[in-house]
């Protein structure tokens, strides 16, 4: 005779739990807010000027005036803090990425104007070089290397520049070797021990960056590939050890880039150091939602939450998205 269902599972019904939603609320183990947002945002020149990125529907780069807009508009929505990236005009990109010590340069003259129209939220700058070279590298390019002490003394320089135009938190996107000490050591020196810094820690030498790369204006200008800072897709003990390495460095907290195909290095590295661990859900990723959702092969809005809680579950404290103002609203009800 068959074995009734409670004598199989030793009366023991998992289902008990899931048969209402006052009783799935009641047991569920994860949970995303507002609170869990970072809105990565694009800037350009000019005024009263949006721009929308055709690989990134929904998406634009944004003239100073109308990312103070956007900055109103996180407040408002309760998202705690946006990260800017320029788009540089071609005429002031050069070799060394010059023009990113520039006191006036667009990173600045949007934090300046964001903090005087918004002082409540959190800016998040980065220090890399690569919207600023005429060859698409995040660093110094000398005879077809990238010179790594050369790009880590500039970008140092860089973020104390930022700094002094009140970013709270620099993000270095770079991966050079030593980034991190030398952030901190020129921060410090210039009086800006309060500026934390968020290491791109374990940043992959990925294929989801190709919108980001269009909407920053680099797409068409990279010279080869990034693959001698970026880590390989292939490895996680590496990252382990870049993860280490940039904490020991003084690193306040460290982020996962890309989002989703790493969600088990998301969790190795909030597992092994219990330190802030964010995320950055990229271009790509964002892009692959946006266009099966219009393809109507997917429901956009129910894939984008579920999207973001499993970074959640996967152990970040925080992500960046450029789903942030839209998950709000939905946070929000």
């Amino acid at each position: 005779m068959a074995r009734s269902v409670d004598e199989i599972t030793g009366s023991k019904r998992l289902r008990r739990m899931r048969k209402a939603d006052w009783s799935r609320r009641l047991v569920r183990e994860t949970e995303l807010t507002v609170n869990d947002l970072i809105w990565p945002i694009f800037l350009i020149e000019g005024e009263n000027r949006v721009e929308d990125i055709a690989a990134m529907p929904g998406v634009q780069r944004l003239s100073v005036d109308r990312a103070v807009k956007a900055a109103e508009e996180a407040a408002s929505l309760g998202i705690p803090a946006i990260a800017t990236f320029p788009n540089v005009a071609m005429e002031k990109r050069d070799t060394t990425g010059s023009h990113a010590l520039d006191d006036d340069n667009l990173i600045n003259r949007a934090t300046r104007a964001i903090k005087a129209a918004v002082p409540e939220i959190g800016i998040i700058t980065d220090a890399a070089l690569d919207p600023f070279t005429d060859h698409g590298h995040d660093g110094i390019l000398r005879d077809g290397i990238i010179v790594n002490d050369e790009s880590v003394a500039q970008i140092a320089r860089a973020a104390v520049g930022q700094a002094a135009a009140g970013a709270d938190i620099v993000a270095p996107s770079d991966m050079m070797d030593g980034r991190i000490g030398a952030i901190r050591d020129a921060l410090d020196e210039a009086g800006f021990q309060d500026v934390a810094l968020m290491s791109y820690a374990t940043k992959f030498a990925s294929a989801c960056y190709g919108p980001y790369r269009e909407a920053i204006g680099t797409s068409g200008l990279l010279k080869g590939d990034k693959k001698t800072y970026y880590i390989d897709p292939a490895n996680t003990e590496e990252a382990l050890r870049e993860t280490e390495a940039d904490l020991a460095e003084g690193a306040d907290m460290v982020m996962v880039k890309p989002g989703l195909p790493y969600l088990d290095i998301c969790h190795r590295v909030k597992e092994n150091f219990q330190v802030p661990t964010y995320v950055y859900q990229v271009s790509g990723e964002y892009a692959m939602i946006e266009a099966a959702a219009a393809n109507g092969w997917i429901d956009g809005e129910r894939i984008m939450m579920e999207s973001l809680l499993a970074f959640k579950r996967a152990g970040c404290d925080g992500i960046l998205t450029y789903f942030a103002p839209r998950a709000a609203r939905l946070l929000r009800g």
